[in-house]
């Protein structure tokens, strides 16, 4: 568990960037490494609560929020971009979760070619996972808005 934080911590900083996250939690760039460190001296040491709830309301993506829900087995329900969903409909959905879970399988096939998923490897299969939450999240939206009652 402690890893899996660890990671979406390293997520969070880097999708905000580690000068604009130094600014944003008042902390330094060694100090914000030592959240993620996976070393043993750092293994128990975990970036507070408030630095995580300063950096999300940068970030584009609650990392370390949606880590600690999914740990929890917790689905979130996140709306950034919920705009976009307006634009096509559950068809469209279906064929962009399609695409996507091709891309992921094609991105898998590839990193077993030599029996070993490299760290880069993992970050890919990452972003490709993340992709078709985002794509089932828009079905999601677009499946209640169908199911939803007309206003009389």
């Amino acid at each position: 568990m402690g890893n899996y934080l660890k990671r979406h911590t390293e997520a969070l900083v880097k999708d905000v960037g580690l000068e604009a996250a130094c600014k944003l939690t008042g902390k330094s760039k060694a100090t914000l490494g030592r959240y993620y460190s996976d070393s043993d001296e750092h293994r128990d040491r975990f970036i507070p609560i408030d630095s995580v709830a300063a950096l999300e309301a940068a970030a584009p993506y609650p990392h370390v929020t949606a880590a600690l829900a999914e740990l929890k087995g917790i689905t979130l329900s996140y709306e950034a971009g919920a705009s976009d969903t307006k634009e096509g409909g559950v068809n469209s959905d279906v064929v962009a979760l399609s695409q996507r879970f091709a891309l992921l399988m094609a991105e898998y096939n590839t990193s077993m070619e030599d029996g070993i998923i490299t760290i880069n490897e993992s970050k890919r299969l990452l972003r490709e996972t993340q992709s078709i939450q985002q794509v089932l999240l828009s079905m999601k939206l677009h499946l209640e808005e169908e199911a939803a009652p007309e206003p009389s």
